[in-house]
């Protein structure tokens, strides 16, 4: 078998001649630790969930509160009136910059599938109109920043995010509802320089969560385009 052009770390994680790698790690050699945030159960049997390196093993309640003392002062909402495949996406990335909060506006079910289970590791919130979150959002003083390519939008990349604040999602293809918009203090675009209308509702909510983390982790400010 020729090496593989990828290096050797790529066979912990991509797929061989021999089928996939497992993901994750088997049962833990005894004797184990005496620590209450480790599960028996994933001690004996192996931990194979979709967690970083140091929640192997880890119970899902010791995660969380581990999560929550150090969450972003940002939150997450995305409107769900037709049951939209993205949502689980988008709370898989909240999960993945650490939001303090995910809220699903409209239709109680959503697609979960896409959550790979992160969902378990977050806040969410479930609100029947898009009032009930923008009272949410008042009540604890949390702008509703709106992410859409509409007319009159204000290029995220020129923005600076507030530190708390309130970022809200439209559902694949019609965007942002009109009582979403008007709860908005201002309404975000994603700059594009192809044909297509818009980008996947996930991937603008990824690339809005990531302008967050650079403006407030990493202190880049936004700066005027040139172009």
């Amino acid at each position: 078998m020729p090496p593989d052009p990828r290096g050797p770390a790529a066979l912990d994680r991509w797929e061989t001649d021999r089928g996939p790698a497992e993901v994750g790690v088997g049962p833990a050699p005894q004797p184990w630790p005496d620590d209450p945030r480790l599960d028996p159960e994933l001690l004996a049997g192996g931990d194979r969930r979709n967690v970083v390196d140091r929640y192997r093993y880890w119970r899902v309640e010791a995660v969380m509160a581990d999560l929550d003392t150090r969450r972003h002062p940002f939150h997450v909402a995305v409107e769900n009136w037709a049951h939209d495949l993205n949502i689980g996406s988008v709370v898989r990335t909240a999960n993945a910059f650490n939001a303090s909060s995910v809220h699903i506006v409209g239709e109680r079910r959503w697609n979960r599938r896409g959550a790979m289970v992160t969902d378990r590791y977050m806040h969410v919130y479930l609100h029947p109109e898009v009032d009930s979150l923008a009272a949410w959002a008042a009540d604890r003083g949390l702008p509703v920043l709106g992410v859409d390519n509409l007319p009159g939008s204000v290029p995220l990349e020129t923005y600076d995010l507030p530190r708390a604040c309130m970022l809200i999602f439209g559902q694949e293809g019609p965007g942002l509802s009109q009582q979403a918009r008007a709860a908005c203090s201002q309404v975000l675009s994603v700059a594009q320089s192809g044909s297509t209308r818009s980008v996947n509702a996930a991937a603008a909510a990824a690339v809005a969560m990531h302008a967050w983390v650079r403006r407030h982790d990493f202190g880049q400010f936004p700066t005027a385009g040139t172009s």
